[in-house]
């Protein structure tokens, strides 16, 4: 691949400088290249890393190898990454993050009781917490460039929350069986890494398979119920919910909002003053139009 002007620069860094003056020196290096020098190295890395696609021509576009670099993140399996890489990575996804847009707890009215709607990509939210349609392994989504949330959440917040994931699981499994997946509805709560939001709360919806029972009706409400009390737990006082389980996991979208604004409301008034401000983040303006049938 012909590289830009200083990615010899970058591809020493990249080499796993040790000391701290070195580390030094890759840290200001890392502040005066540019993003398409940090998208050419990561590509390179992560393709090295890979093994099997190691070979895999680099297109020549910078959208090509956004998607090249996205996919090779997606199928990559929880182990450690250099972190000269790591570092690299944490700025290019935190500039990407910044140019679509940070979002602020202040630009979002509340509509009423603490809750409110935003339509949007989750990943742009500044908030103390985010919420993940997770499957049951935990790991998020090995699918290249899918679209579901569990996707984009690892994508923009890096390798490293899979790999702190896979801890969590790992401790789980053995305590409970090597088999051990996470229940439906029991939520496990991680650092946001690269993401604009502090931590993410990972939670498992449940899925419909045929007509919609009480028992899903349940299990929904109980992601949201178990999400706040985790939240409180932990001092986080702003929490952005995805529309769980409406997706591939085919629970009704209406019903689903229901489900969350009853909810919601229900824990809200009989824990007061725990959690400031409750986002339901909607993406499709379908669901957009159940959330404001609800609240306003």
């Amino acid at each position: 691949m012909k590289r830009a002007p200083g990615n010899a620069r970058l591809t020493g860094a990249l080499a796993g400088k040790t000391d701290a003056r070195q580390k030094k020196e890759g840290n200001s290096m890392n502040e005066q290249i540019t993003q398409e020098q940090r998208l050419d190295a990561l590509v390179e890395a992560f393709k090295k890393d890979s093994v099997q696609y190691q070979d895999l021509p680099t297109p020549a576009d910078t959208e090509g190898k956004r998607r090249l670099l996205r996919s090779l993140m997606n199928i990559r399996m929880p182990r450690k990454m250099d972190d000269s890489v790591l570092s690299v990575q944490d700025a290019y996804l935190r500039e990407r993050i910044r140019e679509n847009g940070i979002v602020t707890l202040s630009e979002i009215p509340v509509i009423r009781a603490g809750m409110s709607i935003w339509q949007g990509d989750i990943t742009r939210l500044a908030v103390d917490a985010i919420v993940n349609a997770a499957n049951s392994r935990m790991l998020g989504c090995f699918v290249p460039m899918h679209t579901c949330i569990d996707n984009c959440i690892h994508t923009f917040a890096g390798v490293q929350l899979r790999e702190a994931c896979d801890r969590q699981m790992e401790q789980l499994r053995a305590r409970y069986g090597g088999d051990y997946e996470q229940p439906t509805g029991v939520p496990m709560l991680t650092e946001g890494f690269n993401l604009p939001a502090k931590k993410v709360v990972h939670v498992v919806g449940p899925i419909v398979e045929g007509s919609l029972t009480a028992a899903h009706e349940k299990a929904l409400a109980d992601c949201y119920r178990n999400t706040l009390a985790l939240c409180a737990e932990n001092g986080l006082r702003s929490v952005a919910f995805c529309c769980i389980s409406t997706g591939v996991f085919r629970f009704p979208n209406r019903r689903a909002a229901e489900i969350a604004v009853e909810t919601v409301r229900s824990w809200l008034k009989e824990h007061g003053g725990l959690i400031d401000r409750v986002i339901f983040n909607v993406f499709k303006d379908e669901d957009k139009r159940y959330y404001e049938e609800l609240l306003y």
